[in-house]
């Protein structure tokens, strides 16, 4: 018997228990957790636990590895991981080291390849909104653009899980509320530090947006992730609110601060190609929530699969996958920070529709999914230690370097 075994037999026991006591509808694992159902917690900061165990579905058996955070100890916060660029990318470790968090998961999906387009960078960048320490790093994709999974019907890029400065987290959308201000009158902004901009728009980058060539940003549709570049396309930079150049074709390189570079693409391009050089110019930029008007201190792109305690309608209950996913309960005031382990037993992993159930049986009233596959990594600090180690199996047999993540932080 292995270390594994002997130590999540018990958990083997409890979640057959928490299976009996709902049903498996559409393969996913309904009803609600017992106090106390998950064994072996094992305590990593004053209000952060971490525990693993098994997970039964329809045919298979995957491994769960589990954050839980209470987010009512004023010690504990939680906030975005990032390489220190949207552009970027990092191990989710090295980015958790790197900020001094105590344990954290990957994040959103991301630009990960380009094969559709021969001879343009993939960025790393995400596919949905990211607010980094209340200061809103990125707007999102259109639909058409992302990366990932189909959405579940009625979800799309702008949806995001965050925790507001109220210290609750919570399910919304955040969309992008944007001008750029001339003196010939106020242009509508399409995207901020985005990879790919809405068709006919203009995107503004700044210095978060990092070194990356912003060619991306005019390629495909917003129906067609692998549609052409756009031909028609326009760049102006803007430093201390005054045109200082334009380009024909979008750049690359780091953006200094008190620099927005406009990027434009059709009709977008076409309004560019009226300004010039030592033209005043301001650009505004926010972003909007639906749910709330509580400020972000933290947030970040996937898609909701449980709201008020119910699975979304159709979500896939066919195809399995190692995932990664968090859960609300208690208003806003826990979380659960969920990485399936990709060791070969358990590749199987679970459907979205699994994952929802699940996190409905271990007590949480909404939830919400994060980038899967290889990209699955949950990293915790054992009281101590100067760093944190991998706690699950990424399914690629080592760290996939991704573009964000979700970091739990606690002070003495």
């Amino acid at each position: 018997m292995t270390r594994r075994q002997r130590r999540f037999g018990a958990g083997r026991d409890v979640l057959a228990l928490l299976a009996a006591l709902g049903t498996l509808a559409g393969a996913a694992l309904v009803g609600a957790a017992p106090a106390g159902a998950v064994p072996d917690r094992t305590g990593l900061a004053p209000g952060v636990g971490y525990e693993e165990f098994d997970l039964p579905a329809a045919g298979r058996v995957a491994h769960a590895h589990v954050l839980s955070v209470d987010l009512r100890d004023p010690r504990v916060r939680l906030d975005l991981l990032y390489p220190g660029a949207v552009a970027a990318r990092s191990p989710v470790s090295g980015m958790a080291d790197a900020a001094g968090a105590v344990a954290g998961v990957n994040g959103d999906f991301f630009n990960i390849t380009e094969t559709q387009h021969p001879g343009v960078e993939a960025t790393g960048a995400t596919v949905g909104p990211a607010v980094a320490r209340g200061h809103a790093l990125k707007a999102a994709v259109p639909n058409g653009q992302r990366f990932g999974p189909a959405l579940p019907p009625g979800t799309g890029t702008e949806d995001v899980i965050g925790v507001g400065v109220d210290r609750r987290a919570r399910l919304d959308t955040l969309a992008l509320d944007g001008s750029v201000r001339t003196p010939a009158g106020r242009l509508p902004l399409g995207g901020l530090n985005q990879y790919a901009l809405p068709e006919g728009s203009i995107g503004a980058y700044t210095s978060d947006w990092g070194s990356v060539s912003r060619v991306r940003a005019t390629c495909g549709t917003d129906t067609d992730r692998a549609a052409p570049c756009s031909t028609d396309t326009y760049e102006v930079t803007v430093r201390h609110h005054r045109v200082v150049s334009m380009s024909d074709a979008p750049g690359s390189g780091p953006i200094a601060a008190g620099t927005t570079v406009l990027v434009g693409r059709e009709a977008g391009a076409r309004q560019l190609r009226t300004f010039f050089a030592g033209e005043p110019v301001t650009v505004r930029h926010r972003l909007v929530a639906s749910a709330s008007r509580i400020p972000y201190r933290f947030a970040l792109g996937g898609y909701p699969v449980l709201r008020g305690g119910q699975p979304l309608p159709g979500l896939d209950d066919r195809t399995a996958a190692v995932r990664t996913a968090v859960g609300v309960g208690d208003g806003g005031r826990r979380l659960l920070l969920l990485a399936l382990d990709g060791a070969p037993e358990y590749r199987g992993g679970l459907t979205i529709a699994e994952v929802a159930g699940a996190m409905r049986g271990l007590g949480s009233t909404d939830a919400f999914s994060l980038d899967g596959g290889g990209s699955t990594t949950l990293v915790a600090r054992e009281p101590g230690a100067s760093a944190v180690t991998v706690r699950n199996h990424p399914s690629g047999g080592a760290e996939r370097p991704v573009s964000n993540g979700i970091g739990v932080f606690t002070t003495p």
